[in-house]
């Protein structure tokens, strides 16, 4: 099974990965890694193991810290996504444009609507909310309140 190799190639790269990768069904792979090893399992998987795109970046708020998923593509046939938790008092990232250039819209979507800071995103426009919504609001948080923007 292909997922398998997958999973066994990156727990024999990356050692700290072991019993961090989850097969959930066929060409379904969840993998949970550290922010201090997301750009060297990425390097990996772009360079080595053929996952050239990504179909979307998900951000989440869990409470005390956020959550980030890369969900990248093989070739259409794997969709491997890729977890990492970031604090929520020091919300950042690095981008991940230099490996993905649409990665620009989906890391705009983490600034505008979790605040999450993205070193490295050229300047550009907000997205996707309008140019003239508030500063510090944040509308994915959990503590947002709609009131908080009227």
């Amino acid at each position: 099974m292909l997922e398998e190799n997958i999973k066994l190639e990156l727990e024999k790269k990356f050692s700290y990965l072991k019993d961090k990768i989850i097969i959930q069904r066929p060409r379904r792979i969840f993998v949970e890694a550290l922010q201090d090893n997301l750009f060297e399992v990425i390097d990996y998987l772009v360079k080595d193991m053929g996952f050239l795109a990504i179909s979307a970046l998900t951000g989440m708020d869990e409470g005390e810290s956020f959550g980030v998923i890369y969900h990248l593509n093989r070739e259409g046939s794997i969709l491997l996504n890729l977890r990492i938790h970031i604090p929520k008092n020091n919300p950042k990232l690095k981008t991940v444009t230099g490996y993905f250039l649409e990665a620009d819209a989906y890391e705009r979507e983490l600034v505008d609507l979790l605040g999450i800071k993205v070193e490295g995103l050229a300047p550009g426009h907000r997205y996707p909310l309008p140019d003239n919504w508030p500063e510090g609001e944040f509308p994915l948080r959990k503590d947002w309140k709609e009131s908080n923007h009227a």
